[in-house]
């Protein structure tokens, strides 16, 4: 369905890419219409709270747009995701919502359709696996808000203590793991089984086995050869060898995994771009590469967005889409993703960011976005089966775990999770 547009000019660059400009707006349609909008928190102090963002973007949007107010509340991440499942289930859903996932509401029929709210260039635009992975059913309902890739980073002052070079491969890996841990380095490697994010690094390194939780037709493969193989080494050549650090996987969290980091403790360990300010603001000298592979560089790595929703509920369909319009122009994304370090949702935005001199601490993410598979946030079990990886994981790599075990109990989770899609 295309909606009606009323008043948005767009031209055409010679690549066939739209790009909307600023004179765009409702014109006299709505009739003094609010906009409710739930938003996550991005920043870690009130000096760069996402607040800030939304309200400089929404004082612009409401000066070319005077019948039409947009009214945003924004929650930390600890609580974004259960307010808005409250609001909803109190039938007071906002027009849209920025958060963790999408498919429970899109499953319910709540949620508009991309191509209800969004003009044809804005849904055109967005990064082909971030649209990819907004679909239920090859509809899509979830809209790429923010996104981030992993890369390896590495100490560079123990690296070159220790005199190894950055590792290519699993046997590098481990090679260069030992040789940090002869020269007393805390966590050679920092493996994040705990609950927090298990689920990241878990498909880190399924990908980096050419595992992955599902195969090739979107069918959940937890237990499958590769993945087996992939926690079988973790367990006999990390984690058993003691090169993990003095935190068990399966209780080391993401955020302490982060923090030793940038406190000089971990010689290298897989990170998403926050990591490289916390890292120079503790004056740690890092480097990042690939991610090692069963056999070299890993062909795929993780990629993760997080997503804006529209609500059917209070039927603002025209106002929702013409201020979306808005938030995803080229401007409007580049400012948030520079002021939080996380990538580009949308082609025209990557673009530039690629060949801007400012972003070139990004240059190696963006790199890996086009490689990047996604959680399958599209299946309404994910939610039940990440849940059961964050509780299960970090048994698999235990000594004398079996992973072929652990990693069984969780595909009977997602089994039985599915089969109610």
């Amino acid at each position: 369905m295309q909606r009606r547009r009323t008043g948005t000019i767009a031209v055409v660059s010679a690549l066939g890419m739209t790009a909307v400009l600023g004179g765009c707006g409702l014109t006299g349609d709505s009739d003094g219409v609010t906009l409710k909008l739930v938003a996550a928190d991005y920043g870690d102090s009130k000096d760069n709270s996402s607040r800030k963002y939304w309200d400089e973007l929404v004082e612009s949007y409401e000066a070319k747009n005077p019948d039409v107010q947009v009214d945003v509340t924004v929650y930390s991440w600890n609580d974004v995701d259960r307010k808005v499942r409250e609001m909803v289930e109190a039938g007071e859903a906002p027009d849209m919502a920025q958060i963790g996932a999408y498919s429970d509401y899109a499953d319910k029929e709540l949620l508009y359709r991309a191509d209800d709210v969004l003009s044809i260039p804005v849904q055109a635009d967005f990064v082909s696996q971030l649209a990819a992975a907004g679909q239920v059913n090859g509809v899509q309902y979830g809209l790429p808000f923010a996104a981030s890739t992993r890369v390896l980073f590495y100490n560079k002052t123990l690296f070159d203590k220790a005199g190894v070079q950055p590792p290519k491969s699993w046997d590098d890996l481990a090679e260069a793991a030992e040789a940090l841990e002869e020269k007393g380095v805390k966590y050679p490697y920092a493996l994040p089984l705990g609950a927090e994010e298990a689920q990241a690094e878990t498909m880190q390194w399924m990908l980096s086995g050419e595992g992955g939780y599902t195969d090739d037709v979107g069918t959940y493969s937890v237990d499958s050869p590769q993945n087996v193989t992939t926690f079988t080494w973790l367990r006999d050549e990390l984690v058993g060898k003691g090169l993990t650090g003095p935190v068990a996987p399966g209780k080391l969290n993401r955020a302490a995994a982060f923090a030793a980091f940038a406190a000089g403790d971990v010689g290298m360990l897989n990170g998403h771009p926050s990591l490289m300010k916390m890292a120079s603001d503790k004056g740690v000298k890092y480097g990042m590469v690939t991610t090692p592979g069963i056999d070299g560089e890993s062909k795929n790595t993780l990629g993760v967005s997080d997503w804006m929703t529209a609500f059917k509920k209070n039927g603002h369909r025209d106002e929702i889409g013409d201020f979306l319009d808005f938030v995803y122009s080229e401007e409007n994304v580049l400012d948030f993703s520079r002021e939080y370090d996380l990538l580009p949702v949308t082609t025209s935005a990557s673009r530039t960011m690629s060949t801007a001199p400012e972003d070139e601490n990004l240059k190696p993410f963006l790199d890996e976005l086009l490689l990047s598979e996604l959680y399958p946030v599209g299946k309404t079990s994910w939610a039940s089966v990440s849940a059961d990886v964050k509780k299960r994981i970090g048994q698999a790599v235990a000594t004398g775990a079996s992973p072929k075990e652990v990693l069984g109990q969780i595909q009977a989770t997602a089994m039985k999770a599915g089969s109610a899609e």
